[in-house]
């Protein structure tokens, strides 16, 4: 394993996230503050405890996934593409470097900054709303995974990425749609019995649902079910991967 390609990697990498930290960071929070505002206080004042908890309490896993997902996604596929667009991909596909190195340095900078943000909207939710964690190890444990592996989806989608358009293709109308009907803003117990199967069949739901139960100790899917999913999940991204660089897809051609 060659350290020291992955660090120059993800060196560079957070060296371009702190020098457009503006667009990177504070519009995120500022966003999720939003969310507060209109959901948490607005809504939230006119409507009864979601299983025991707190409207504005109960959102704020789903707000910290929806930027997460968001933010691991777009920092991963920008990174990976616009080597491809201005033709330096070249010099990773010559250098002595296996494609495991290039993506744990490209995903690792997408995780951390999506990890970082996540912790700052996690801590500006503490302004708006008074609630306390009741397993923090496990928060930590998912918002992680949920880093990797959407910085993982990621990854593949700049590769598969022709131009801009296509970038902000999948997270716009795809993971956006996905993380609203996942359950970050009620109970999927809430939804009539046929829509709760329907809901199953979205990923993200396993997600929150294990996210939400580091937070307050419930959750609408087992949380063995939501880790063997956030696993799969992974697995069949970085399979995905591998299988690219393996054939060139989208990257020598």
């Amino acid at each position: 394993m060659n350290f020291g390609a992955i660090s120059a990697i993800y060196r560079a990498e957070m060296a371009r996230f702190f020098r457009t930290l503006l667009q990177s960071f504070v519009s995120p929070v500022i966003s999720t503050s939003l969310y507060f505002v209109v959901f948490g206080a607005a809504i939230g004042s006119r409507m009864d405890q979601v299983e025991g908890v707190d409207y504005a309490a109960f959102i704020i896993p789903g707000l910290i996934m929806l930027s997460v997902m968001t933010q691991a996604t777009s920092n991963a596929s920008f990174a990976i593409y616009f080597p491809k667009f201005i033709g330096t991909i070249y010099e990773y596909l010559s250098a002595p470097i296996s494609f495991l190195e290039v993506t744990l340095g490209f995903v690792g900078a997408a995780a951390t900054k999506a990890l970082f943000i996540g912790l700052v909207i996690l801590a500006t939710s503490f302004l708006f709303v008074d609630f306390t964690i009741l397993h923090p190890l496990a928060m930590l444990a998912f918002l992680f995974l949920t880093c990797i592996s959407f910085a993982l989806l990621g990854f593949i989608i700049g590769i598969w990425a022709k131009n801009f358009e296509q970038l902000q293709l999948i997270p716009l109308l795809v993971i956006t749609p996905l993380v609203f009907l996942g359950g970050s803003f009620y109970s999927i117990s809430m939804l009539p019995p046929a829509w709760q199967v329907v809901t199953r069949f979205n990923p993200v739901v396993y997600l929150i649902s294990g996210f939400r139960w580091s937070f307050f100790g419930q959750a609408d899917v087992p949380i063995g079910v939501s880790l063997a999913a956030i696993a799969l999940f992974t697995a069949i991204c970085l399979g995905i991967i591998w299988l690219i660089f393996r054939t060139g897809w989208r990257i020598r051609q």
